[in-house]
């Protein structure tokens, strides 16, 4: 069952601390078995996809640059991929991690400390409930998981077990976004009533589909899909974003990030109704997932809707820059961004570029906010890093801690379960995490698991 939410005016006291390391509570959050400041920290990394490739070199290069940890492993079903990850890790650290295919010889080691789990979406949950469960700390890639129930079971192993669980949504650990809330939370733009969520202008081109065949030997198939439904080797489905079986399309891949910024702004407020309208309009393939999504949610005295196109070349994406100074500089048009809209000013918000705009009255008093070192790019991912190794030696919640991420995943799934009913209108309990109007729904708050790849009820 989920805890009770923060209102919004607890919620916006306590944001501006936690960015810096200083949550309310931290006593009660001291982690067990935590390292001192000299030793250093023993890693895992699972998955080793582009992110995933990505995380471990950033993490094992730490080890000659400030000696603070070290990259013990690298896992993944995939046999080119592990052989890749050990050989540009040891370049990066100067030492040969061990390559695996089973991410239990990890959590076997009582030697690792943690976990970096950047494995596909329908792998986040296990192997962090897992690893909580054999004594790791774990750094996982967003989304927090792939169905609403096994997120609350993230956080329950995290709170159980006495471990930090990271979610890699790096706008947490960004300077100007620990002002933006500082503004909010100063009343800059009055009441909240409306937020508009924009993920637009990713384009998707179609494409034939393949034919099931036997997997390549590279792959252990078998341990690709885990926990999903066993399907027959297809090319397309190492597309994995698109397919209900180990994703959500891009609500849950990059709206993840953006919905988590609005869900701090509104304090981890659960909806009480959400309402999906959208389908595969334009893009014409094989795959499960939207390329056209409206999702509207319903909260006390507040409206927050999420928008998605996923086939349209009118805008593009760039990274956001004032470049005249201009009063509505171009980068609030861009397509990835949250926009307020309050009784005494609106606000626009985003990752790419790092930034705010908050307008009142007069838009000649617009207040601009824009860190150089953005949440997009390499600070941003350094900072969040950091602050993950921090909280493992010192017992702190991280700044993206489970409980925020999977809130904010969960708003995604909502959208989508909405949208796999039947595009119906559907009433949430916050607390119980059910649908209160519809069996159908309920269903598919919970994945059914494939043996052995199961969470149990009680973590």
């Amino acid at each position: 069952m989920a805890s009770e939410p923060m209102n919004r005016r607890d919620f916006l006291q306590s944001s501006a601390l936690a960015t810096m390391g200083l949550t309310a509570g931290t006593s009660a959050a001291k982690a067990a078995g935590r390292k001192s400041a000299n030793e250093k920290i023993i890693l895992g990394c699972i998955g080793l996809g582009g992110r995933g490739s990505y995380l471990a070199g950033k993490f094992a290069a730490r080890r000659l640059k400030v000696k603070d940890c070290e990259v013990a492993y690298v896992c993944d079903a995939r046999q080119s991929k592990r052989d890749a990850a050990a050989k540009s890790v040891e370049k990066a650290q100067g030492k040969k991690p061990q390559a695996v295919s089973d991410f239990r010889k990890i959590l076997d080691d009582k030697n690792v400390d943690a976990i970096i789990n950047a494995t596909p979406d329908h792998w986040h949950a296990l192997p962090v409930v897992w690893g909580c469960q054999a004594g790791k700390h774990a750094f996982v890639e967003k989304p927090a998981s792939h169905s609403i129930w096994e997120g609350r079971k993230m956080v329950e192993a995290s709170r159980k077990y006495n471990k930090v669980v990271q979610l890699g949504t790096q706008s947490r650990s960004c300077e100007y976004m620990r002002k933006c809330i500082e503004f909010i939370k100063g009343g800059g733009l009055g009441s909240i009533h409306v937020i508009k969520v924009y993920n637009m202008i990713k384009k998707r081109s179609s494409f034939k589909a393949a034919k099931d065949c036997d997997p390549p030997k590279d792959i252990n198939w078998d341990l690709w899909v885990g926990p999903a439904p066993m399907r027959q080797y297809n090319p397309d489905r190492l597309r994995w974003n698109w397919w209900w079986d180990y994703s959500g399309g891009d609500i849950i891949n990059d709206g993840v990030h953006q919905m988590d910024l609005a869900n701090w702004v509104i304090g981890s407020v659960s909806p009480k109704a959400v309402y999906c309208a959208g389908g595969k309009f334009a893009v014409d393939d094989p795959l499960d997932a939207p390329d056209t999504q409206t999702v509207v949610y319903e909260f006390d005295k507040m409206t927050m809707t999420f928008e998605l196109a996923m086939w349209t070349p009118y805008q593009h994406k760039t990274d956001w820059a004032i470049r005249d100074k201009e009063i509505f500089p171009e980068w609030r048009f861009n397509s990835t961004r949250v926009e307020i809209y309050g009784t005494k000013g609106q606000m626009y918000l985003g990752r790419h570029g790092g930034g705010w705009q908050a307008f009142g009255m007069d838009p000649k008093n617009a207040k601009q906010n824009v860190e150089t070192g953005h949440a997009h790019g390499v600070q941003g991912n350094v900072w969040h890093q950091d602050n993950f190794l921090k909280c493992i030696r010192s017992g702190e919640r991280p700044n993206s801690d489970i409980l925020d991420g999977h809130l904010s995943t969960t708003l995604c799934n909502l959208g989508n379960i909405s949208l796999r009913v039947g595009c119906k209108k559907l009433l949430w309990d916050g607390k119980a995490e059910r649908f209160t109007n519809s069996d159908d729904a309920n269903k598919l708050v919970k994945r059914t698991y494939r043996d052995p790849w199961v969470i149990k009820e009680q973590v």
